[in-house]
């Protein structure tokens, strides 16, 4: 089935409506032969973000009958695992993939399946290649950056801004990685200079209400070991900082221990970007001051409906108008809310949180 979908895809005569899914009405694949097979390949399960995409992959493929296998990296970047499940999905004659991809290093493995005939969806993470996937499916990063940037700004209140980011990788660009650490920063009003990179930005300036200097860029891996190895090294260049930008959520519980640990959190800033359920509570104890909701539970749900709506009536998933991907939402969420910038509570995003 998988080898007439590109030319299904094409010569689909209604598509669908930019930005929404179509459900295809089947509450199965059929017979035996005719099953929808899709794989599922996050990034790791180590991180709740994935473990909540996985299930909602699961519920959605229980749902329409779809063939699910589920495949995951040892680790954050972990390049080859995920290669190998996209080589078994085209021997396994899948008809489509959804990936987190883990990095650049995937992404010819990606074109030899959509070569093969597979549909290929990114989930969360845009592949630097874009030819190696038909469509995305993810947060808009950077303006999840933006909205916590702004909040921050607006939380500093005019005071000089301290600045310590805390990213994802320092061996590889990962567009998820770049598209918060600049949202971030634009939405502080600070020039990013090329906003397809990260660290290239004046040190020292101004941000939309005073003066800023950005003590540097660590590495997290995405983990909470990680952010507290980064902040400790940011520590030790400025003990005055007083913003954390973080990649995500574990990498921010991290570094809230090393200011803690290091008896620096009295007026301490943390800007993050996940909204899962430990996330959304960290707002609520003070821990993180902001945090930008995404949803990937949506994100799967909504990947499987499309292969399997493409596979059983031609119709393709569209981009969001005015993107390049398809946007599942992003809401700011914090209990300190500032007029102007349209944010919910962690009361709010713990009714929809994930983890």
């Amino acid at each position: 089935m998988n080898r007439t979908l590109r030319t299904r895809a094409l010569a689909a005569t209604g598509a669908l409506a930019a930005g929404t899914l179509a459900l295809t009405g089947c509450s199965g694949g059929g017979s035996d032969e005719d099953t929808v097979g899709v794989t599922l390949i996050v990034k790791t399960t180590a991180n709740p973000f994935f473990v909540a995409m996985q299930e909602g992959a699961e519920a959605a493929a229980e749902e329409a009958g779809v063939d699910l296998t589920v495949a995951a990296g040892r680790e954050d970047g972990d390049e080859d695992s995920q290669i190998q499940a996209v080589e078994n999905a085209i021997s396994r004659g899948d008809d489509g993939i959804l990936i987190t991809v883990n990095g650049p290093g995937v992404e010819d493995a990606l074109v030899r399946a959509r070569d093969a005939g597979l549909y290929v969806i990114a989930l969360d993470t845009p592949p630097s290649d874009p030819e190696s996937v038909d469509i995305t499916f993810a947060t808009d990063n950077f303006l999840a950056g933006q909205r916590i940037g702004e909040w921050t700004a607006a939380q500093l209140g005019g005071d000089q801004a301290v600045i310590a980011m805390i990213d994802l990788f320092d061996d590889k660009i990962v567009s998820v990685d770049v598209q918060r650490d600049q949202g971030f920063l634009d939405g502080m009003g600070i020039d990013t200079a090329d906003p397809a990179a990260y660290g290239d930005e004046a040190a020292t300036g101004q941000y939309s209400g005073g003066g800023y200097e950005i003590v540097g860029h660590e590495a997290s891996q995405g983990a909470e070991d990680g952010g507290r190895t980064a902040a400790e090294n940011l520590l030790s260049i400025n003990p005055d900082i007083n913003v954390v930008y973080t990649i995500n959520e574990p990498a921010a519980y991290g570094a809230y221990e090393a200011f803690d640990a290091a008896g620096a959190t009295e007026g301490l800033i943390v800007a993050s970007v996940d909204g899962g359920c430990a996330g959304v509570d960290a707002v609520a104890d003070g821990v993180i001051g902001a945090t930008s909701q995404q949803y990937p539970v949506r994100m799967a749900q909504l990947g499987v409906e499309a292969i399997h709506s493409l596979v059983t009536t031609g119709e393709a998933p569209e981009t969001t108008e005015g993107l390049d991907f398809f946007d599942t939402g992003v809401e700011l969420v914090t209990d300190t809310p500032h007029e102007g910038i349209e944010s919910i509570t962690s009361a709010e995003a713990a009714d929809v949180c994930w983890g």
